[in-house]
Parts: structure tokens; sequence; C-alpha cells
């Protein structure tokens, strides 16, 4: 692996994020074709999914494509879908060389994608950044590997670990720096996820408003019996912005969500509450790939419980609100500190007088 390999799959990588939120259910890919030493196409997986980077790559290239080198953060895809496979698109341009970040663990892909390559006498070299495009595909990855979309989860609190004040005042515990990096940080995923009690509570919209996007996440409420207001801003904006709700088989109510726009999808029920594994896997066979969960406690609980959560994302400000405030966690019923899962810490920022610290599962 040469200097120039890791510095323009660095780029491609750095192309690629720009998917992150609006290609799911396919992957993030970067591309950057280089022809002596000169960049002849740039490309990064459209939104929707399609085109893919490759293809973005290739048509600014042109003809200046033969004879050159294609970097491209996953395998190229070797299979015919609704556009023809990557890996052909690459050998029809005539490009002399490939290098990828990662193979795609596709079953449909799968090293077929490096076989095409290689079967047409095209030199493939793969794991040239390659950790750096397993945390920049996490999303994919997972719900290829796992059936299961990558989770984040969320939580704005005072220094001592509350989300609210023991009436329930939230608004705001940290400034508006923080409230901004959320927006951003929901735009970078394909949906924001809550429970039912918070979307009660907060009547929330869950948009990314303030950063001049062209798209939304997808909202997801988990609410087990759909006892949601059918007048609240989640209900109003329904055939606006995408949004999804989880609840129990036989739950009332679906047919007048169904009337609102919503997209129902039952899962089984467990401890009283949704089977928080089934909910996963039920976003994961709809697409998903990366979802932020934003609370609340209960729902937060049975994603740890079910250790289904994948990154941590705490945003702390310097205030306390006390043991009657409310707390970002429901019980986990942990009766020794062996049980609990740790997890490692990753970042950690001053986020315009809070702090902002990201955790990764270890």
């Amino acid at each position: 692996m040469s200097g120039e390999d890791t510095r323009f799959m660095a780029l491609a990588l750095a192309l690629g994020a720009r998917g992150h939120g609006r290609v799911w259910p396919n992957p993030p890919v970067g591309c950057v074709i280089v022809k002596d030493g000169r960049i002849v196409g740039r490309g990064w997986t459209q939104p929707g999914g399609r085109p893919h980077g490759e293809t973005v790559a290739l048509a600014q290239a042109g003809e200046a494509a033969r004879g050159a080198t294609a970097y491209v953060t996953l395998e190229p895809c070797a299979h015919h879908g609704k556009t023809p496979p990557c890996a052909e698109a690459l050998v029809r341009a005539g490009v002399a060389r490939v290098v990828t970040a990662i193979e795609d663990p596709d079953p449909r892909v799968s090293g077929r994608g490096h076989a095409i390559l290689m079967a047409a006498g095209i030199e493939v070299e793969t794991g040239v950044l390659a950790e750096d495009a397993r945390v920049s595909h996490a999303g994919f990855l997972s719900r290829v590997e796992r059936g299961r979309p990558w989770v984040s989860v969320k939580l704005a609190m005072s220094f001592d670990g509350r989300i609210a004040t023991s009436t329930g005042e939230s608004q705001w515990i940290t400034g508006p720096e923080a409230r901004r990096w959320v927006h951003a940080a929901r735009a970078r995923h394909d949906a924001v996820l809550v429970g039912g009690g918070t979307a009660r509570a907060d009547d929330p919209t869950l948009t990314v408003r303030g950063l001049g996007v062209s798209h939304q996440p997808v909202r997801v409420v988990a609410s087990r019996r759909l006892d949601l207001p059918l007048d609240g801003n989640l209900a109003k904006s329904a055939r606006e912005v995408p949004l999804w709700l989880l609840h129990a088989e036989g739950a009332p109510g679906t047919a007048e969500w169904n009337d609102l726009g919503a997209r129902l999808l039952p899962v089984a029920e467990a401890e009283g509450g949704l089977d928080a594994p089934a909910m996963l896997t039920a976003l994961g066979s709809a697409g998903l790939t990366r979802v932020f969960c934003e609370g609340g406690g209960a729902l937060v609980a049975a994603l740890l419980k079910a250790d289904l959560v994948d990154e941590l994302i705490g945003i702390t400000a310097g205030l306390a609100l006390g043991s009657d405030g409310r707390a970002g966690i429901g019980p986990l019923g942990l009766d020794a500190l062996a049980d609990a899962r740790r997890f490692v810490l990753t970042e950690a920022r001053d986020l315009g007088g809070d702090v902002l610290h990201v955790w990764h599962k270890g």
C-alpha cells in the first residue's frame, strides 16, 4: 500500500460519507479515478442509492478512465439489480487497476466483484484503509451481517445524568451549538427513533432543521399500543416526512394512522413492551442501515439490555438537576458492575460550552 493509494482512498471515503443517511438500503460508496497522478473522475452513491459511486465517477472520467486506477471504498457490486454491476462497468471502461478498502459481505457480491475484475485482467488490491471503511460502511455492514441497522443512542443531559426536571421540563438543557450538532447527526442517519412516551410528552417533529438540508430521515416511533396523539406534530406531518410506527400485533388505531400516511410495522412483544431485537430486525428488513435513537428511557434501557446499542453519544451540560430529575435510561436490573456493557471512548470535545462524548461498543 503506497502513500498515494492511502491518499486517494481517504478522498474516496470522504466522498462516500456524503451519502450517509441518504442512500439506504445501499452502501455509501465513494470512488476516485486517477490517471498519471491526476484525478479524472470522482463520485459517490447518489440519494436513493443510485447511481452508484463508480458509475458517477466513470461518467465524469469518460475515455480518461482507460488505463487508470479506480479507488473504491467497497468491493464493486457483481449482481444485476435495477442497474448493471459496477464491476462490469469498470471492465468496460478499461481501467487497469482497482483498489478497494473492503470486500462486500452481501452474498450477491462477496468476492464476485473482485473476481470479475481479475478475470478481465485488471489488477486488484484490497485492504487499503480497511478500518476506516468499516466505520463509514458500519450501517450497511450491520444490516447485511446482523440483519439490523447500526444503532446510535444520543442523550442530552445534565452533569448528573438527567434529561429533564421532575416536572418534565427539558428545553433546553444543552445549548444552541449542541442542538445544531444533533440536527446534523440526524441528517447523517437513515432514521430517528424514539419511544412512545417521548413522542407523547414532547410532541416532537424529529426533523432536521436549520441546516438547509434537502432530505429528512425517516421518523420511527416505538409505541406498543399506538396511543399517540392523532393531532400531534408527527401525525400532522406524516405525509410530508416519512413516519414509521413500530407497534404490537392487534394494536388499536392502525386504520387511523394508515389514513394519515404512516407506515405500520407490527412486531412481537416481550416483558410488557415491544421486543427490542424484533424492532431492529423489522427496521433492517425495511432497508434501514443507520438509526439515531433519542430516547426515551424505557426504549434505551430495552436496547441496552438486549445488547443492541453500537454507539453511545452523550452531550453533557454544566448544570445539575438532582435525583428527582428524570433519568435518561430506565432500569437495567444490574446487580454487579461486571454485568454492565463497557463502551470505549472514541471522541470527547467541547461543544459550545457543553461536552460531547462518543463511545463505541468494545
